[in-house]
């Protein structure tokens, strides 16, 4: 499936250098009619100027993203303010700001869709044939039509971690690769031995649950705004994470004390009382930090088919820009090969860059081989989950999928029910996104 995912994708050569391929010279607008930045520059002139970079955080990568800035002011003589903000305020702070005219030159966004108009077209500055340099997934939401609006600027991918201090003290053997099957079986028997509190732990999210969704076998949106939920693949899958959360295998609190608001599940896996937790790469850093215990990420289970289920985020400029030509710059930068790979050492992300899968990848100072699953996942992973994850009805559906999710978890649905509800919440938000 890793052929299939990138197929057609030629291994490219290194970035070319901003110098040859930054942009020049254009008429600062504002709107989503701005004209684009084309053409090339003598990066001396961005000497004097400042633009800022909307941007949160995920923990590591703070220290990261402030010395590939301060790289890129030394190259041009520039300044970048970092604006940091908490991702739960992001969407809001910039939607303020775009009213109030009041952009941010750059910023860092998880959803394109809500801000595509407000997106500066980069095609003039980075060529028609950029996109071939980065993983046809995460590609997928890099243009609007002709024009290039976004860079995917790193990719998580979901999966599971396990204690493995309680699978031994289980006498149940570590997987290098499983069904879902096996996997609960699995669960089962560590937290019997050892008495823990669940079995699986899965963060609350829509996200999470899109992974067992895509394993059994369907996604929730595709390609032009599609519905493509198999309800009855749907219901199969609702049906096996609700089993799980009745016989206290899933811990049934953790979905009801919360309501249908996101919530990650890593306390209970810190904490020793789940020995497999459903979540993603980005838990790597914490518990390389936080666990007092031995673990490690493990592939993601098999039901219907395999893999898990990709996010991650983009580098944009905006329309509104009074340097667009800088800002466009510093997008281009922070996607090179290079920085790319500083990145990703450092934060424990994932490359989107073709030459970063495809070659030696990326050497992390710490816990490489539960970074190597996480890649190896990349290729297991269906092509419809990037559609699906790309189409700008999917955060509404997701926000569907666990409010549904959540009533049939306190018994007021069945899993039938769920699905059926869950296709028509989907065509609403579709609905809406058009």
């Amino acid at each position: 499936m890793r052929s299939t995912l990138i197929s057609g994708l030629a291994a490219v050569s290194l970035a070319t250098t901003l110098a040859a391929c930054a942009p020049g010279t254009s008429e600062s607008g504002s709107g989503a009619d701005a004209p684009a930045p084309s053409g090339s520059v003598d990066l001396s002139s961005f000497k004097g100027k400042k633009i800022t970079y909307l941007y949160f955080t995920d923990g590591p990568d703070e220290a990261a993203t402030r010395s590939l800035l301060k790289e890129f002011e030394s190259k041009t003589g520039g300044t970048v303010d970092l604006q940091i903000v908490p991702f739960a305020d992001l969407q809001q702070s910039l939607q303020a700001r775009l009213s109030g005219g009041n952009a941010p030159d750059v910023a860092r966004l998880a959803d394109l869709a809500p801000f595509k108009d407000e997106l500066m077209d980069l095609s003039g500055v980075v060529g028609a044939d950029y996109a071939d340099q980065f993983l046809a997934g995460p590609a997928t939401a890099m243009k609007d039509g002709d024009k290039i609006i976004a860079v995917p600027n790193d990719l998580t991918m979901n999966g599971p971690f396990v204690n493995t201090d309680l699978f031994e003290k289980a006498g149940v053997p570590v997987p290098t690769k499983w069904t879902w099957d096996e996997m609960v079986a699995a669960a089962k028997k560590v937290q019997a031995a050892n008495k823990t509190e669940a079995g699986i732990a899965i963060d609350k999210s829509g996200h999470r649950l899109s992974t067992i969704l895509s394993q059994f076998g369907t996604t929730m949106v595709g390609k032009d705004l599609t519905n493509t939920l198999d309800e009855a693949k749907a219901t199969k899958a609702i049906d096996s994470l609700v089993t799980l959360i009745e016989d206290g295998t899933i811990p049934k609190d953790f979905w009801i004390e919360s309501g249908s608001k996101y919530k990650g599940a890593n306390e209970i896996f810190l904490a020793q009382q789940a020995p497999i937790y459903i979540s993603g790469n980005w838990q790597v850093a914490q518990f390389a930090d936080a666990a007092k215990f031995g673990w490690k990420a493990v592939p993601n289970a098999c039901a219907e088919r395999c893999g898990g289920f990709p996010g991650g985020k983009y580098t944009v400029a905006l329309s509104q820009s009074k340097e667009p030509e800088m800002a466009a710059a510093l997008v281009q930068f922070l996607n090179s090969k290079e920085s790319q790979a500083t990145m990703d050492a450092a934060s424990m992300w994932l490359p989107t860059r073709n030459d970063l899968i495809e070659g030696k990848g990326v050497t992390y100072p710490d816990r490489q081989a539960d970074m190597e699953v996480f890649t190896a996942d990349v290729g297991e992973t269906p092509e419809d989950t990037y559609d699906a994850v790309a189409s700008p009805a999917f955060g509404a559906s997701a926000t569907v999928l666990v409010e549904e999710f959540a009533k049939a978890v306190a018994g007021q649905q069945d899993a039938a029910t769920t699905a059926k509800n869950l296709k028509a919440g989907i065509d609403q938000a579709i609905a809406d996104s058009k």
